[in-house]
């Protein structure tokens, strides 16, 4: 229906400036324009007209609409009318032209038939012809389908021919990536057929075959690797040794083996083959080994990739970490009797060293199966269970070495081829130790090249070290007895240039004046003197062995060295001075001489400490060196010396007053001193005599012999006096008589004359008569009879018997009493004297118990 466009009249608009009409005709008005409005919708709208009918009934003027559309469809037929009448004569025209056309197309149709005809005619050959090529070409698809069918299908059964040979041939990581492209890629094309179903089904099980095969393999090659383990870590510490320039000659030969091949290709799984190494008759210009090279890790490598690619690659982690632990733990146990030999702690050593250089392989040719943090709990558990056990080792070696040298002891008393036993047992322990020592620095080296922490280790060490100084106490406790037993006690005495350069070679003396002097030449000092200086040096260097390797600074290592002096010169060697002065076998001259050796070691201490130091490098004035205690020890041994000079002095001078026989109630003495005391003044002025004949030609030795002999003279007289005192106030003594005490005062004057004759010289200043005057005193007033002086003067400082206790007063004037009442019987006392002198006695006993009273 063509678009009418409504005339200018019939718009609905209205002009502004019309004027407002009433309410009837608006209404009107808006309905007229309402309903042109839908009919103007119809006639442009294309699409639907429900909204615009909708809007028609759903109004008021239903009617008017319907009206007003017929007039305008009543418009529209008088326009198509009018258009019509104006085109009816073209409209003929055309109906004519149409005829025409008729007949020639019913001639064409004809010509078109026979040629129809004609062509049938010439094309039934043709068809024929078509009708089998047709048939030739079905059978040519099928036989084009049936060999892509079989295309497809061959590589399938090639594949699985070639995995059944990899399985054959143990190639199963190549077998997995097989079975892999089997099932992914080959089998999908074929699984219209029949045996795609039977492969697909085996294809599972060939997966658990290739995974239980590979964890064969795996745990043949933990087996193996224990075994080789040792192996591996004695050529780990070769090379270390040879990389720090250590000695290698704690690890055993070279031995050359196989190299490991490669790791496999990670996307095909295939081993690289390495050409093999042209054989050589010389072995010393083979190339060494790396600990790398002499194990085939490849069944570690199959297998985790197996694992990873059948999903199993955590469990495969979990299964050989636990057998790795299980195998460390293994490592970890010492062997039986370890702390015995050499041999076996390199052994032990090797094998944990074999288990790290293994996983730390491992961690670096794999991904994620070994862990550095994996790596760090097992060395933590390492070095603490290996701490532990090499503790417990060093606890039996003290042990069994103890126990060996106190049945030793026990069985060979007197018996010097056991004690060279026992010394060499020592020796044999402390060179165990220092070599043990060697090995564990070496094992750290080896480990830190690793990149394992080894603080903890080197701390052992140095509790090691406290251990190794024990032992060579030990041992040097027997070279120090052994000198001591070899030494003859008298000052060296050079006969030759030759033997005088020896002895100043040896130890640090210097005296121009003995330089100058004529052969013969004498030290002051006996032979051990030098002996225990160079042993002591021996000690040091022995000690400083150990600190080699560690890298510690001058400072430590020296302070290690003079701690361990100090434990050798304060309790090894003081221990053995000790028990040298108290034998009973030694002379009195043989302790002089100790006691002068004493001084020169003593001052010896000074040249081991420039010693220490020159072997350290420590500067000998820092503030930081720790001091030699040796002086302090050789004085106190010096002490001990002069002691028991004093103490053998006064066992003699008990031996001799163990002979006093007294007569207690004798009435008069015998006129001259007991013949017991004449010899002890015998033996006193012989021994001391021998003190002043000494063949020492130092001044400084001279000096102190002098002095010692003083002092054990001065001794000796105290020592006698108290004896002699000890004789009257014996309490088995009950009686006396004044005959007793003048035949006592005999021998007190004796002992008065030695001291008065000056027996050392320089002595006759008075000093050794003091030791008497107790005894001097006390004889003095009871011979003397002087109650009144002593009564009248007690308690006074200027007291002429100052010296006298009172209780020894009484209990000798009761002794006294005691004696003269057994003496007196019924006739004597009549006699008025005898009668006189009780009563005077009693009245004495009476004043001094007033004076105790009057104390009290």
């Amino acid at each position: 229906m063509a678009e009418v466009t409504p005339n200018a009249d019939e718009n609905p608009w209205k002009k502004l400036n019309v004027a407002i009409q009433d309410a009837d005709t608006l209404r009107q008005e808006a309905v007229e324009a309402h309903t042109e409005h839908l009919i103007t919708e119809i006639e442009t709208l294309e699409g639907p007209l429900a909204t615009t009918l909708r809007a028609v009934y759903d109004g008021e003027g239903v009617d008017y609409f319907m009206e007003k559309l017929d007039a305008r469809i009543k418009g529209h037929d008088h326009e198509i009318e009018r258009m019509c009448n104006y085109h009816y004569q073209g409209f003929i025209d055309s109906i004519r032209e149409l005829q025409q056309v008729s007949g020639d197309a019913t001639k064409l149709k004809g010509e078109i038939q026979g040629l129809n005809r004609e062509l049938k005619f010439s094309c039934d050959p043709l068809l024929s012809k078509g009708d089998e090529l047709v048939k030739y070409r079905k059978i040519q698809k099928n036989v084009t389908l049936a060999i892509e069918s079989l295309s497809l299908c061959l590589p399938v059964l090639e594949m699985y021919g070639k995995l059944q040979e990899q399985m054959k041939c143990k190639r199963y990581y190549p077998a997995l990536k097989t079975l892999e492209q089997l099932e992914h890629t080959y089998l999908p094309r074929v699984l219209n057929h029949w045996f795609s179903q039977t492969m697909a089904e085996a294809i599972p099980r060939l997966r658990e075959r290739i995974k239980d095969a590979s964890m064969v393999e795996l745990k043949d090659f933990l087996e193996s690797i224990r075994k080789h383990s040792a192996k591996i870590g004695e050529v780990a510490m070769r090379h270390a040794a040879e990389q720090n320039n250590m000695d290698p000659s704690i690890a055993k030969k070279r031995v050359k083996t196989r190299r490991a091949p490669p790791p496999p290709n990670p996307f095909t799984g295939e081993v690289e083959d390495v050409a093999p190494s042209p054989p050589t008759n010389n072995s010393d210009k083979e190339e060494e080994l790396s600990a790398q090279d002499l194990i085939d890790f490849s069944p570690v490598y199959r297998c985790l990739h197996i694992y990873s690619l059948l999903g199993d690659k955590e469990k495969f982690e979990s299964y050989y970490r636990s057998q790795r632990w299980k195998q460390a733990w293994l490592s970890l146990q010492p062997p039986p009797n370890m702390h015995e030999s050499l041999d076996l702690f390199k052994k032990y050593f090797h094998d944990i060293i074999g288990f790290f250089v293994v996983e730390d392989h491992i961690l670096h040719t794999t991904q994620g199966l070994v862990t550095r943090s994996h790596m760090d709990e097992l060395w933590e558990k390492t070095v603490e269970k290996l701490s532990a056990t090499l503790r417990i080792t060093w606890e039996k070696q003290m042990e069994s070495f103890q126990e060996k040298k106190t049945n030793n002891n026990q069985v060979a008393e007197n018996n010097n081829l056991e004690e060279m036993e026992i010394e060499e047992k020592s020796c044999k322990l402390a060179s165990l130790m220092l070599e043990v020592k060697k090995l564990i620095v070496l094992f750290c080296h080896t480990l830190k090249g690793y990149g394992f922490s080894v603080g903890r280790l080197l701390e052992l060490l140095l509790e090691m070290r406290d251990r190794y100084s024990v032992i060579l106490s030990d041992q040097w406790i027997d070279v120090f007895t052994d000198i001591f037993t070899e030494d003859n006690y008298t000052p060296i005495l050079c006969d030759k240039p030759e033997d005088y350069v020896i002895i100043c070679s040896q130890f640090p003396y210097t005296d121009k004046e003995l330089d100058k002097s004529e052969y013969p030449r004498q030290f002051p000092f006996s032979q051990f003197v030098p002996s225990i200086y160079v042993q002591v040096k021996e000690y040091i260097n022995a000690c400083l062995k150990f600190s080699a390797d560690l890298h510690l600074s001058h400072t430590e290592i020296d302070d290690m060295i003079r701690k361990s002096a100090n434990q050798l010169l304060t309790k090894t060697l003081g221990a053995c001075l000790s028990k040298l002065i108290k034998k009973p076998s030694l002379s009195l001259l043989q302790l002089i001489q100790i006691s002068i050796n004493m001084n020169y070691l003593e001052m010896s201490c000074e040249y081991l400490e420039e010693y220490i130091s020159s072997l350290t490098g420590a500067e000998k004035d820092s503030v930081h060196i720790a001091r030699l205690h040796g002086s302090s020890m050789f004085k106190d041994a010096r002490s001990e010396a002069e002691q028991q000079i004093y103490q053998q002095l006064n066992l003699k001078i008990d031996e001799f007053l163990d002979l006093a026989s007294y007569d207690w109630t004798i009435s008069d003495s015998k006129g001259q001193a007991s013949s017991y005391l004449m010899d002890l003044v015998v033996f006193l002025k012989s021994i001391f005599m021998s003190f002043t004949n000494l063949p020492v030609f130092h001044t400084s030795c001279s000096k102190y012999v002098e002095k010692v002999a003083k002092t054990a003279c001065m001794s000796a007289c105290q020592h006698i006096a108290s004896r002699l005192m000890a004789l009257m106030l014996d309490n088995e003594v009950k009686l006396l008589s004044m005959g007793a005490f003048h035949q006592f005062n005999l021998d007190v004057m004796q002992c008065e004359q030695f001291a008065a004759s000056a027996p050392i010289p320089d002595s006759n200043d008075g000093t050794l008569q003091m030791a008497f005057t107790d005894l001097r005193q006390l004889l003095d007033l009871f011979i003397n009879w002087d109650w009144s002086v002593y009564l009248a003067d007690y308690g006074k400082q200027q007291s002429r018997y100052l010296r006298v206790p009172r209780h020894i007063a009484v209990s000798l004037l009761e002794k006294l009493n005691n004696g003269d009442k057994k003496k007196n019987n019924l006739f004597a006392s009549l006699k008025k004297n005898e009668r006189d002198k009780k009563r005077l006695i009693e009245t004495v006993l009476k004043q001094l118990k007033v004076l105790e009273n009057g104390a009290a």
